[in-house]
């Protein structure tokens, strides 16, 4: 969902992400807050993390590198901080790079499922985002909803295999959803 406030610069924008997946506020924020394995759990966006500094005990002041993507065919390099942390309810980051801004990923326990809801408000800072974003601001939004939606699938995917019983169920979860052009194409598959 794309808000759109009047005071607005082209390059500015606002999102809102509701994902509701089965299991505890506890569960998503522990793979939430675990910047780490972002790569290895929602591989369709983030293609590589590095955490550079690992905040205190609750994570706040964490410091991650990030290059990532969506599904068009550019990337995106930034960083982000943890400027506060209310585990298992949430936390709000920083963001700087490629865009800046901040973050408020916010968890409510509702019954077996948790609603999970990010707030994003961030400028596009990049070359082609920044200057073309007059232009292009519903492609490049629908870019990041993609990428959401691709989180949230690869969420409830990690929630299963963290919770399977037996080698037999874990084997039965399929993949998370991986990287698009050119991204998902190896070395070895280009000829």
């Amino acid at each position: 969902m794309l808000f759109v406030d009047g005071a607005m610069a082209a390059n500015d924008y606002h999102f809102i992400s509701i994902w509701k997946v089965k299991g505890t506020q506890e569960e998503v924020c522990a793979i939430l807050e675990d910047a780490a394995s972002l790569a290895v759990w929602w591989p369709s966006v983030y293609l590589d993390v590095k955490v550079l500094e690992p905040g205190n005990e609750k994570g706040l002041g964490k410091v991650v590198e990030l290059y990532t993507k969506g599904f068009l065919p550019y990337t995106l390099r930034w960083k982000f901080k943890v400027i506060r942390s209310n585990a298992p309810f949430g936390y709000t980051i920083e963001a700087i790079g490629d865009f800046s801004g901040k973050g408020i990923w916010s968890f409510t326990q509702k019954g077996e499922e948790v609603e999970i809801e990010y707030d994003w408000r961030i400028s596009a800072e990049k070359g082609m985002l920044k200057h073309l974003s007059f232009l292009l601001k519903p492609l490049f939004s629908w870019n990041h909803q993609w990428a959401m939606k691709k989180g949230e699938d690869s969420l409830k995917l990690e929630l299963l295999r963290r919770n399977a019983k037996s080698a037999k169920e874990l084997r039965a979860i399929q993949a998370p959803p991986q990287p698009s052009f050119p991204h998902n194409y190896t070395q070895n598959k280009i000829l």
